[in-house]
C-alpha cells in the first residue's frame, strides 16, 4: 500500500515538474536568446561602421546566392508569380541594402546644430547611437521583404535584432531561420519561430525597440505589451487606402495602374487600393476600361493565369468571399474553394454600412463608392480613419492640391498606385489608425533605429567664461538683461556653406600674404645691388 502511494506521489511530482518545465520552456528559451543578443550588443561589436557594412554586404549576398530558394518558399506560401516575388520581395530588398551600403558612412556622421552667442565657440551636435536589441515581428503577405527591410535599418544603426517571421507563411519562415545564421553574426541577429503563444511569450521579454508589421488588431496588443516596459515601437498597420478618380485622366492608363496595384499579391498588400471614389459617369468609364485591362493582363480567365496568386488560407478566404454579397458584382465574382481563389472583382452600388466599406479588404475586391465631386470625396475620407496611402487620379492641379492640403495620410501618390514605395528616400509609414512611431526606408530606417543623442562639448576659454558668468549668483537686473541678450534666439543669416567659404577666403589671403612677403624678400636682395 505504501509502495503504491509512494509511486503515485513520485509520478505526481514528475508530472508536476514536467508541467512546470513546459510552462517555463518558451520564456526560458527566449530569455536565453535575448541575453545572447544583449551580451553581443554590450561587447560593442555592432557599433563600428566596418562591422555594419560587412553585415549588410552579407545580407545582400544571402539574397543573391539564395534567390531561387527564397522565391520558391514564398511561392509555396502565397502561390504568386515568380516574377512578382522577385520584383516585390528580393529586388526591393536588395535595393534597400545597396542604398544603406552606399550611404552609411554619411548617415553616421554627427549633425552640427545652431548655437547661441554664449556657446558660439563650443561644439554642439546630434550623435546617432543604437537603441540596443530590437524585436522585428514580420507579416505573412511579404514575408521576406517585410522581415528583412527593417533589419537593414537595424544593422545600419548598429543594433542587434531578434526576428520573428510570421508562422502563417511557414515556408518562408523556415528558409529565413535556416539562412540568416549562415550569413549574419549569429549572436547579434537571431530568428525565432512560432505562432501566437510563442509571440505572446516573446513580448514578455524587455526589448529596446519593437518593430511590428501587421493588422491593427494585433498592433494594439503589441502596443500594450510595449507600454509595460515603455519600449519605443513602430507599428506598420494598414487600413483602407482610397482612390479618387476623375475624368481628366487617361482612363486606360489609370485603370492599368489601379488594377495592377490592387492585384499585387491578390490584393494582400497593405497599400493596395481599397476602394474607388468617383461619380457615376467616371464609374462607367472605369468599368469599360477595366474589362479591357483584365483581358489584357490575363488573356482569358484569370483562374488559369500563372500571374495571379491565391488567398493565404481558408480563414482569410472565407472573410474576403463574404464581401461579395455587398453591392452588385459588376466584374468578376468567381471563386474556387479548393485553392482559395477569388477572381478580380469590382463591386458597384456599395453603401457606407456595407462591411466591405468598413474592413480592410486584403483581397482582389474593389468596391466603387459614388460621390459628386472631390469635395465630397475629401469629406468621406476625413470621416474615416487616416489611410496608410491615398491615391489621387487627376490632372487638375487644384484638385491634387486640395487632397494634399485637406486630407491626412501616411503617403499620397498621384496618378499611380504602390510605386511610390520604390523610392527609398521617401519615408514609409502610417498615421493614427494606419500606423504609429517612426517611419522607415532608406535614411529614415537608420533614423528610426537610432537614438538621436544631443551633445554639447564646452571648452575652458576664460574670455567666454567671463561673457557667460552672468548666469552665476549673486543675480541682478543688469546680469539678467545681458544674459537674455546673449541667449536670445536669432535668425541665422550665415549660409550652410560658410565654413567652406571661410576656408577658401583664408586660403586665398594666405597666398596673397605669402606672395607679398616673398616679393619683399626678393626686393631686399636686389636693392643693395642697385645702389652699388
Amino acid at each position: 500500500m505504501f509502495k503504491r502511494t509512494q509511486n503515485t506521489l513520485e509520478t505526481e511530482i514528475i508530472n508536476r515538474e514536467s508541467l512546470i518545465q513546459k510552462k517555463i520552456k518558451m520564456p526560458t528559451e527566449y530569455f536565453k536568446v535575448l541575453q545572447t543578443a544583449r551580451k553581443a550588443f554590450a561587447s560593442g561589436v555592432t557599433k563600428p561602421v566596418k562591422f555594419r557594412l560587412q553585415q549588410l554586404e552579407s545580407l545582400l549576398k544571402l539574397c543573391e546566392e539564395n534567390e531561387e530558394k527564397l522565391i520558391e518558399a514564398v511561392k509555396r506560401d502565397l502561390k504568386k508569380s515568380k516574377i512578382e516575388i522577385r520584383l516585390t520581395e528580393l529586388e526591393y530588398l536588395k535595393n534597400e541594402i545597396r542604398g544603406a551600403i552606399y550611404n552609411l558612412t554619411e548617415w553616421v556622421k554627427p549633425q552640427s546644430t545652431e548655437k547661441n552667442l554664449v556657446l558660439l565657440m563650443d561644439d554642439s551636435f546630434i550623435h546617432s547611437e543604437p537603441f540596443g536589441v530590437v524585436l522585428i515581428i514580420g507579416p505573412w503577405n511579404y514575408p521576406v521583404q517585410l522581415s528583412l527591410v527593417p533589419l537593414v535599418g537595424v544593422i545600419s544603426a548598429g543594433n542587434c535584432a531578434v526576428i520573428k517571421p510570421s508562422e502563417i507563411s511557414e515556408n518562408a519562415a523556415e528558409v529565413l531561420a535556416e539562412l540568416l545564421p549562415k550569413y549574419l553574426h549569429q549572436d547579434c541577429y537571431q530568428v525565432v519561430k512560432g505562432g501566437v503563444p510563442e509571440t505572446t511569450e516573446l513580448l514578455k521579454e524587455k526589448f529596446d525597440y519593437i518593430f511590428f508589421t501587421g493588422s491593427t488588431t494585433v498592433g494594439k496588443i503589441i502596443y500594450q505589451a510595449a507600454a509595460k516596459n515603455l519600449t519605443p515601437v513602430t507599428l506598420e498597420l494598414g487600413g483602407k487606402s482610397p482612390v479618387y478618380l476623375d475624368d481628366s485622366v487617361n482612363m486606360d492608363m489609370a485603370c492599368r495602374r489601379i488594377i495592377w496595384g490592387k492585384l499585387l499579391s491578390l490584393g494582400q498588400t497593405c497599400v493596395a487600393p481599397d476602394y474607388i471614389l468617383c461619380n457615376e459617369e467616371v464609374q462607367d468609364l472605369f468599368l469599360k476600361s477595366s474589362k479591357k485591362v483584365l483581358a489584357e493582363f490575363f488573356e482569358g480567365d484569370p483562374i488559369d493565369s500563372p500571374d495571379i496568386g491565391r488567398i493565404i488560407n481558408d480563414r482569410n478566404y472565407k472573410r474576403v468571399q463574404s464581401y461579395l454579397k455587398d453591392g452588385n458584382i459588376a466584374i468578376g465574382g468567381k471563386t474556387r474553394d479548393e485553392d482559395q481563389y477569388i477572381a478580380p472583382t469590382i463591386l458597384t452600388g456599395v453603401k457606407n454600412e456595407h462591411q466591405v466599406m468598413k474592413d480592410e479588404i486584403f483581397g482582389p475586391i474593389l468596391p466603387i463608392y459614388l460621390v459628386k465631386d472631390e469635395d465630397e470625396a475629401i469629406n468621406y475620407i476625413n470621416e474615416n480613419e487616416k489611410p496608410l496611402s491615398l491615391y489621387v487620379f487627376s490632372t487638375k492641379k487644384n484638385i491634387i492640391n486640395k487632397f494634399m492640403q485637406k486630407t491626412t495620410s501616411g503617403s499620397l501618390c498621384v496618378n499611380d498606385t504602390v510605386i511610390h514605395l520604390t523610392i527609398d528616400a521617401l519615408p514609409f509609414g502610417g498615421v493614427g489608425f494606419s500606423g504609429l512611431g517612426s517611419k522607415y526606408h532608406g535614411k529614415a530606417s537608420f533614423d528610426a533605429f537610432s537614438n538621436k543623442k544631443s551633445v554639447l562639448i564646452r571648452n575652458f576659454n576664460p574670455i567666454l567664461e567671463k561673457i557667460a558668468s552672468d548666469r552665476y549668483p549673486p543675480f541682478s537686473e543688469a546680469k539678467s538683461s545681458r544674459l537674455r541678450f546673449l541667449l536670445k534666439k536669432r535668425k541665422n543669416y550665415i549660409p550652410s556653406c560658410f565654413p567652406y567659404l571661410a576656408v577658401f577666403v583664408l586660403g586665398m589671403m594666405s597666398i596673397v600674404i605669402l606672395k607679398i612677403v616673398f616679393n619683399a624678400a626678393d626686393w631686399n636682395d636686389k636693392l643693395p645691388k642697385i645702389l652699388q
